[in-house]
């Protein structure tokens, strides 16, 4: 059966194929093929190892299948639901999200993982289970910097800000509070958030 593409993003193509998802990173011509190369193995195999960490974690993301550093391959769990974005276009009941959003989030930083591309496009709802999923770990990395954490923080404000405007800032709000409830390591996160947030208002 050949797999289905579902979408393509700046770095991989998706396809579906039976119950699984197969992301595949594909070869980008302004690189050198040596820098090219490198790049994706070690972010394939980075993607990887962080889906192998958060399943020891029993963390709320696909499992890993299988993963291949020279097709520039993974092959994860399909996670059957809609996306949060869809959802909270839909309704005005955003605060249990927003919640788990916070605790996963917390949950993620507590073991030094930092997701890098944390939008509501990248957050299922479990068709079965109801449970919020995070998906698409191409930017993620391991780190225990204060700093890194903060960043993500920043940026899950601004995707927040600018797709659901109608609920902000309350939603970012609520994802804070339960992100402080959960990390142990918030007090500090949170304080260097402001001040990430302060040079962004200061670049623009």
């Amino acid at each position: 059966m050949t797999p289905n593409k579902i979408a393509q993003g700046a770095e991989a193509s998706i396809y579906l194929e039976n119950s699984s998802i197969i992301k595949e990173r594909f070869v980008k011509r302004y690189r050198l093929p040596q820098i090219d190369e490198a790049l994706r193995t070690f972010r394939t195999r980075r993607e990887a190892k962080i889906l192998q960490k958060l399943e020891a974690m029993n963390f709320p993301a696909p499992h890993l299948q299988e993963f291949s550093d020279t097709r520039m391959s993974i092959a994860m769990d399909f996670i059957p639901g809609p996306k949060v974005r869809d959802i909270l276009l839909d309704t005005q009941q955003y605060a249990q999200i927003a919640e788990a959003i916070g605790k996963n989030l917390a949950k993620l930083h507590d073991a030094q993982i930092v997701h890098g591309d944390l939008t509501t496009s990248n957050m299922l709802l479990h068709e079965q289970s109801k449970e919020l999923t995070f998906i698409d770990f191409g930017l993620s990395a391991f780190s225990d910097k204060v700093e890194d954490k903060a960043v993500d923080l920043f940026l899950l404000d601004r995707a927040l800000q600018s797709t659901h405007f109608q609920i902000y800032p309350g939603i970012f709000q609520n994802v804070l509070e339960s992100y402080q409830n959960t990390s142990a390591q918030a007090a500090e996160v949170l304080a260097r958030f402001e001040k990430v947030k302060a040079r962004g208002r200061n670049k623009k």
